[in-house]
């Protein structure tokens, strides 16, 4: 028994021998394995220092990292965008400028030039320039004109301007002169408001050269036809809106337009604008134009006179909402013609097609176009004196259109308008020997017209204007169109080549309107086509030459029935400048 407990207790003590042996191996072998990078901590010395004291000679091996590895690149040189703030100077008063778009819409009417009054830039100093113009061309034409300027600028700023231009042409009695002369004047307030005031003369001298001679033979005294105008405008307004969100501006003409055969007539305008503004989107309009006309003529071949009053009054009020991309403006305009009382629309809307240029335009509006002793003489100066009755044309129109630009320097528009026009002037030639033209009125008449513009600027470099228009007459229940073009297609150019040399051209073509000749017969005269030529350059720092070649092609046309326009007429002088 005793001999049995003795071989297990040695068999326990080989198994226990055993499994020590394999234990210490596969620690060997582990430690033999690569190392890896390890931190060696407090409690890893003391380990290692304990196992040593105990004589285990297995202790694993150790490496010490004194730092992590991070991988970074180097920094670059880089450039220091951020200036230095400026010294602010106290002393000097923050100046505001206004700059305006240069993206405009042209309206191909001519329009009068005003001078605005501007924020006056510190840096600038104004001085007055001062010009005269001299020429002489074929056709005995002489040219006189100059332009001179006064003021500081700041306050005041006045420009008188004047000219003379006269020619012959190889028909009897073809002959032109013409004078003018005005003074504009604008004068700056204190409490931000602006006068503006302008006076002016022009004589017109022409003679009835538009007969047959070898039918007809009169004295060049008694074809004598010479224009007399004088008037002078008074205008007030606001550069900016006032406290209460006003902004006016009220001005009063006075014209007198009178000929050589003792007929007069006295014309007196007034136009008040005033807009209120309601926040940042509602604004309320009210118009007022008061238009009061007289006239006196004589009876040619009776000695009597005729005397009539021609007025026209009407009222403008209207609603106007304006945000970033929508405009409207709804109203009414209660007219007086003469006493005769009609209720005119008065209704426009703007839509901007989102994240483009262009914009719709629509509307339906009302109006009266005056027709005066003067507004008829300067479209047909050739006209008999208007016997009749003067009688205004009440326009009802109704528009759909398309404006806006096409990068920063074209700018486009297109219209389609349906008027109805009641009294319309038309000009059938005399019965006689068809060198005066009648004026008859027709009671209603339909026009379809179709409108469009061009406008290219580059800076002061260049400018390009155009414009085109096609009218479609119709519902004519008495006359024909006598007088009015149906197609008229105009354009101009101005080209600065060098800082010495501008060229500038203009082009006119338009379809030949009807007409009735002696026999009172209707036809239509041949269309036209006109191209004038013109340049200037510097000779001296302040002595300029300059040619005009006017109606290039030399296109012998009519614009109204028997009356040839000049040929070729070249014209050329000097332009001297000084202050």
């Amino acid at each position: 028994m005793i001999r049995q407990t003795y071989k297990g207790f040695l068999l326990a003590l080989l198994l226990l021998s055993v499994v020590s042996s394999d234990a210490q191996r596969r620690r060997n072998t582990k430690k033999a394995a690569p190392a890896k990078k390890t931190v060696t901590t407090k409690e890893q010395t003391e380990s290692a220092t304990n196992r040593e004291a105990l004589g285990d000679t297995s202790s694993p091996k150790v490496v010490t990292v004194t730092s992590a590895f991070k991988p970074s690149l180097k920094n670059a040189a880089k450039i220091n965008f951020t200036a230095a703030s400026p010294f602010i100077d106290s002393s000097r008063t923050s100046v505001t400028y206004t700059v305006p778009s240069q993206n405009l819409f042209f309206s191909y009417q001519p329009v009068p030039i005003r001078p605005l009054a501007l924020p006056v830039d510190t840096g600038f100093h104004w001085q007055n320039d001062h010009s005269v113009k001299v020429g002489l061309g074929n056709f005995n034409s002489f040219l006189l004109a100059g332009a001179f300027s006064f003021g500081d600028g700041v306050k005041s700023n006045t420009i008188v301007t004047a000219d003379y231009l006269t020619n012959k042409g190889n028909l009897f009695a073809q002959q032109y002169a013409n004078l003018g002369l005005s003074v504009l004047s604008v004068f700056n307030t204190n409490n931000n408001n602006e006068w503006t005031t302008k006076a002016w003369y022009k004589n017109t001298t022409r003679y009835f050269y538009g007969y047959d001679t070898s039918v007809y033979s009169y004295k060049k005294e008694s074809l004598l036809r010479r224009f007399n105008h004088a008037g002078i405008e008074v205008g007030l307004r606001n550069k900016k809106a006032n406290a209460f969100n006003i902004t006016y501006a009220p001005k009063i003409s006075l014209h007198y337009f009178s000929d050589n055969n003792s007929n007069k007539e006295y014309n007196a305008v007034l136009n008040a604008p005033l807009k209120k503004k309601f926040g940042e989107h509602f604004a309320i309009d009210l118009g007022i134009t008061a238009d009061i006309a007289k006239t006196d003529f004589e009876v040619l071949g009776i000695g009597t006179r005729y005397k009539q009053t021609n007025n026209l009054f009407y009222v403008s009020p209207s609603v106007e909402y304006n945000s970033k991309g929508f405009r409207l403006s709804a109203g009414i305009r209660p007219s007086w013609d003469n006493g005769k009382y009609a209720t005119l629309p008065n209704i426009t809307a703007e839509v901007k097609v989102p994240e483009t240029p262009l914009v719709a335009e629509a509307g339906w509006h009302g109006y009266f176009n005056k027709n005066s002793y003067r507004s008829i003489a300067d479209f047909n100066p050739w006209v008999y004196t208007p016997m009749l009755m003067l009688m205004n044309t009440k326009v009802m129109e109704q528009y759909a259109g398309i404006k806006g630009s096409a990068g920063n320097h074209l700018t486009y528009r297109a219209r389609l308008s349906f008027q109805q026009l009641n009294n319309q002037p038309v000009f059938p030639n005399s019965v006689t020997d068809g060198k005066t033209f009648n004026v008859l009125y027709e009671s209603t008449m339909n026009v379809v017209q179709v409108h469009g513009e061009l406008g290219y600027t580059l800076q002061e470099k260049l400018s390009l204007l155009a414009g085109a228009t096609f009218r479609r007459f119709s519902n004519m229940p008495s006359y024909e169109p006598w007088g009015l073009l149906p197609f008229e297609l105009t354009g101009s150019l101005k080209w600065k080549i060098l800082k010495d040399l501008q060229l500038k051209a203009d082009a006119f073509f338009w379809d030949g309107s009807k007409y009735r000749n002696t026999s009172i017969n209707t036809f239509k005269l041949k269309p036209a086509a006109d191209l004038n030529l013109g340049a200037e350059f510097s000779v001296m720092p302040r002595l300029n030459l300059w040619v005009q070649l006017n109606n290039v092609l030399n296109n012998k046309y009519q614009r109204w029935n028997q009356y040839e326009v000049l040929g070729l007429n070249v014209l050329g002088g000097v332009v001297y400048s000084f202050r």
